[in-house]
């Protein structure tokens, strides 16, 4: 059996695999108001839980493209899947402080994997100017996660109560898990690929082949810099509105748990709205013959210039003013990190694309760790308001950073020629 176009039903189980990431992470979150409750927790107390998860999140993105990189993508989403799925269950038996946040490091090893092993999946399944519109089909099953997440979170919790629900998100993964193993080879041995896809998939893949820069030479570039820091400062936001919206709606708008179901996914679709604009915005723009540095500055500017709306939700006396602001917040940060997340193949060649991203990453979640903690501190002694008002100035702050810092973006010479030019 043959199947036309095979590769893009492979990225659609990847797809699948981070909506499920997203369910389960996000099954603690939308459950706060229940869960601190129900436990006795402070507001700090269920800060430090997630911190626990971004902990093990961050060092997971390194230790995770290296995994892979030994074990192969169908054993690397095999191992990675089935730790999550179990934290994800093991939930439901935890009833302390140091249990939840021992489970939520486990989730944060396993869930981790899911991105580089996308990233090696597409670099193994697409030619290269198929690259980007794969990532950004995998992308989006983030957002599309969180959207899902709210109201089937609160259905199940209603149905049979918090401890299940964590059993009911962890068994998708199991489901996945099944398909994939019966569905993933790599494309050179897969028995279903049609000979015309596997030509056009090898057709450059000598000129992806070529050897990767090692961390140590990267970190001597400032664009490097730039965009680790840029995401130290910007990336909380998101994990602000990931954690905390749920409580807060709660807390501080007196939302019942089913209004949360009703109301609280809707910011999480006009993220997904704002990371296929801010994609399609700047290609426009290149399209129409601006450069890439004209294109992607003057949308990840834009973007950043909304931000601040969070300043005005968590002002604002009407709840659904609030949550439309909060609407602004997540497409404006979607539409940012969606232009930055293109930064590294902007200055980079392909094979140093990934380490790049990394980096990146592993500076997104160390800000949002430290952010995290300090939220749940601020909310005990004093509101939401302070949280709020920090993070609306953070995007404007995090892109002038990275302007300054990366200046022109631009193909960078290779190592080499580089550290020949600076002898």
């Amino acid at each position: 059996m043959q199947i036309p176009h095979l590769r893009w039903y492979i990225i659609s189980l990847v797809f699948l695999a981070t909506v499920i990431n997203y369910i389960d992470r996000l099954t603690i979150s939308v459950l706060a108001p229940i869960i601190t409750k129900d436990l006795g927790l402070t507001n700090l107390q269920f800060g430090t839980i997630t911190t626990s998860f971004l902990l093990a999140y961050t060092v997971s993105q390194a230790l995770s493209g290296r995994l892979y990189d030994i074990v192969g993508t169908r054993r690397g989403f095999t191992i990675s899947v089935t730790v999550w799925s179990l934290a994800a269950m093991a939930t439901a038996a935890v009833r302390s402080l140091s249990g939840l946040s021992a489970v939520r490091f486990v989730l944060g090893l396993g869930e981790a994997g899911n991105w580089p092993g996308a990233a090696k999946t597409v670099a193994e399944w697409f030619p290269v100017r198929e690259r980007a519109f794969a990532m950004a089909i995998f992308n989006s099953g983030a957002a599309l996660g969180a959207v899902v997440a709210p109201p089937l979170i609160v259905w199940l919790q209603l149905r049979y109560g918090w401890q299940m629900t964590f059993v009911a998100t962890g068994l998708l993964g199991f489901g996945w898990l099944v398909i994939w193993l019966l569905v993933f080879r790599k494309p050179e041995q897969h028995p279903w690929m049609t000979p015309s896809e596997r030509a056009l998939i090898e057709s450059d893949r000598a000129m992806a082949d070529e050897t990767a820069t090692g961390w140590s030479a990267l970190l001597h570039y400032r664009q490097v810099w730039a965009i680790v820091v840029a995401r130290f400062i910007t990336d909380p936001i998101w994990w602000l509105y990931i954690t905390w919206l749920p409580k807060y709606l709660s807390d501080a708008r007196g939302f019942s748990l089913v209004q949360i179901g009703l109301y609280a996914w809707v910011p999480y679709l006009a993220a997904d709205v704002g990371s296929l604009s801010g994609g399609y915005a700047s290609g426009a723009l290149i399209r129409r013959g601006w450069s890439v540095d004209r294109a992607r500055k003057i949308v990840i500017t834009a973007a950043a210039l909304l931000m601040p709306a969070g300043v005005l939700a968590v002002r604002a006396t009407d709840p659904m003013v609030a949550l439309a602001l909060m609407c602004v917040v997540l497409f404006a940060f979607q539409v940012w990190i969606n232009n930055v997340q293109t930064l590294p193949s902007d200055f980079f060649p392909a094979t140093d694309v990934g380490s790049v991203a990394g980096l990146g990453g592993m500076g997104a979640g160390t800000g949002s760790m430290c952010f995290t903690l300090l939220t749940g501190w601020i909310v005990d002694r004093f509101s939401y308001t302070p949280v709020f008002t920090i993070a609306g100035l953070l995007g404007p702050v995090g892109t002038l950073v990275l302007f300054v810092v990366a200046g022109r973006i631009r193909r960078l010479p290779t190592q080499t020629q580089a550290l020949y030019a600076n002898a």
